[in-house]
């Protein structure tokens, strides 16, 4: 099997690398819904060493940082409140936090939640967070430019991988919400 996008030496659809994923996301892929089948759900296995965006297009290609989005963890305060949501944008562009993401959890305060916060929380490493098996409650904010990508490549879960799926089974997921603008050019 050939991954969609990149060049990655060892690639297989998700559903045969259930071992390879974190409990919440293999159990996701396990019980995965939607219009996109789960046969188009691809894990790359990749270094952990180069999970982190800037190292990982230096190692693997910068063509992909066109065709890669980072998910984002954020705290919105209102009234003594805090609701966890995920962000998924472009990874060459800048989470609005401040704007899209607070208007959007109708929040007074919007911050990147601590990392200990998101990955308990979440079940998932620091620098593998994906949108796929997230908490049910969580807001799922999905950056219109992500959705429109025929294949995106994500987090999995763990450092160790990488899951490549058509943009719009991450417009399917549960709680997920479309917002344009949600990501900024830098």
């Amino acid at each position: 099997m050939r991954a969609p996008i990149g060049t990655f030496d060892h690639v297989l659809a998700a559903p045969e690398a259930l071992d390879l994923l974190t409990r919440p996301v293999a159990d996701a892929v396990r019980d995965w819904r939607g219009t996109v089948p789960a046969q188009d759900l691809i894990h790359v296995d990749t270094d952990p060493e180069w999970a982190d965006t800037a190292t990982f297009v230096e190692h693997y290609g910068p063509d992909l940082l066109d065709t890669s989005a980072n998910c984002v963890v954020v705290a919105g305060k209102r009234g003594g409140e805090t609701t966890l949501a995920a962000c998924v944008v472009l990874s060459a562009t800048k989470l609005d936090v401040n704007g899209a993401v607070r208007r959007q959890l109708g929040a007074r305060k919007a911050s990147f939640a601590p990392m200990d916060t998101a990955t308990g929380e979440s079940g998932m490493e620091y620098g593998g967070i994906t949108p796929i098996g997230l908490p049910a409650d969580w807001p799922v904010l999905v950056d219109a430019a992500v959705v429109d990508l025929p294949h995106v490549l994500i987090g999995s879960g763990t450092r160790r991988g990488k899951l490549i799926v058509p943009g719009k089974a991450l417009s399917e997921l549960p709680g997920a919400v479309v917002v344009e603008g949600l990501g900024v050019t830098v």
